[in-house]
């Protein structure tokens, strides 16, 4: 569709004043731009226009960019930006530039940019909007029910997240790599979108819907179980001191008051990383392996710092499968596929919440009866996730159809 050029510069005015009104703004000054997720979600952005935009221009452009919104952040607030806000300076100077780009081209390269800059600044912003009501549930739900989830980890008889800490503290190489990749997420999603995109739209929209969709839903059911994670609830004994099986079997199970970010299970660092994994598909061996490599460290990364229990990754396998059958626009709303899918990731999820809450006593009758519960999902989970993308691949064999077929076919 063709901007009139009035509008194009209405949209330049409205993208450069809304750049200048954050970087002017004391809490997404003073509390976003610091905080290093949100800094490394801007700075995959510069992946983004660089991997679509592919232009050097790019870079003069958001350097500049991100510099005079560091001047003018600097001079309103009096103060000395520091490393991480300099690469949040740099990650919005790139969404900014993004933005501009994609409204002055016309015809198909106007629709690249755009899908490209959309889902950035839609990501970004869920960043902050996140902060905020996690932030609120700490008041909604004053106790976690973290004893819950450490009963069931404890009952494997193999305590992962403390002896993965454990590992973290003996080799700081291993800590290291770990928390840069945890903290790196937005980098393989902004890697597999962009990629994606370049492949086709058709490609890239499933994936874009479901990394956008994960964190909303994630927190919707955050608030179905709340709960932070071990380090949380032992504090200065994690990760050399945990209960013996013996204690922890029998640990009186209730809700308890403990303040911070109540965002354990499912974990959505896994479910993102496995999205992006899985929607890495048809991209080259080093993106495909770049995904992996983060799905393996965020594994360890979740458990190694305590913020999750093992449970949360296990639980985060029907939860993605739920997200992606969601986003599984090529399939029919009431394919079988797409609907089994569907179900079993909201079932499984919602069950395995109501066993953890409710029967956390069964699961010490023998260790031999959570490990096949936490292999069957994850398998189950497995062959959901190949049969949706066999479905889609079915459908994308068929030879094009004419408007006229397609309503047909989706009626």
């Amino acid at each position: 569709m063709k901007i009139p050029l009035p509008a194009k510069i209405l949209l330049t005015v409205i993208l450069v004043g809304g750049a200048i009104l954050l970087v002017t703004n004391a809490y997404f000054a003073g509390t976003a731009m610091p905080f290093a997720f949100f800094m490394l979600t801007l700075a995959s952005v510069i992946l983004v226009l660089f991997r679509v935009g592919r232009s050097w221009l790019d870079l003069v452009f958001l350097t500049v960019a991100a510099a005079l919104l560091a001047i003018i952040s600097a001079w309103h607030f009096h103060y000395q930006p520091n490393w991480e806000s300099c690469v949040s300076f740099l990650g919005l100077g790139s969404l900014l530039v993004l933005g501009i780009r994609a409204v002055w081209p016309e015809g198909e390269k106007q629709k690249l940019l755009a899908l490209a800059f959309a889902p950035s600044f839609l990501f970004a912003a869920f960043m902050v909007f996140a902060g905020v009501v996690l932030d609120r549930t700490q008041i909604w739900h004053p106790k976690t029910l973290d004893l819950y989830l450490f009963s069931f980890d404890a009952s494997l008889h193999l305590q992962f997240a403390f002896l993965l800490g454990q590992a973290y503290a003996m080799w700081p190489w291993f800590k290291v790599i770990g928390l840069a990749l945890y903290i790196a997420l937005p980098i393989p999603i902004a890697m597999v979108y962009a990629g994606q995109l370049l492949r086709g739209k058709a490609e890239a929209f499933p994936g874009m819907t479901a990394f956008l969709i994960t964190g909303p839903i994630g927190m919707l059911f955050y608030n179905l179980f709340p709960a932070l994670g071990p380090v949380h609830i032992f504090q200065q004994g994690f990760p050399w001191h945990p209960l013996t099986t013996a204690e922890a079997s029998h640990l009186l199970l209730e809700p308890i008051a403990v303040k911070g970010v109540q965002n354990a299970i499912p974990s959505l660092h896994m479910s993102w990383v496995l999205l992006a994994w899985w929607y890495s598909r048809g991209l080259s061996a080093v993106e495909r392996g770049i995904a992996l490599t983060f799905v393996v460290f965020t594994a360890f990364a979740t458990l190694g710092t305590g913020e999750h229990y093992f449970i949360d990754l296990v639980v985060a396998y029907p939860f993605s499968v739920m997200i992606q059958s969601l986003c599984a626009f090529s399939l029919r709303w009431n394919q079988r596929e797409r609907v089994t899918s569907a179900l079993y990731g909201l079932l499984t999820t919602l069950l395995w919440f109501m066993a953890l809450r409710y029967a956390p006593k069964l699961f010490w009758t023998s260790p031999l009866l959570p490990w096949t519960l936490c292999i069957v999902t994850v398998a189950s989970a497995l062959f959901l996730h190949r049969r949706l993308e066999a479905a889609a691949d079915a459908v994308a064999r068929q030879p094009s159809q004419s408007p006229a077929e397609m309503a047909v076919a989706l009626s």
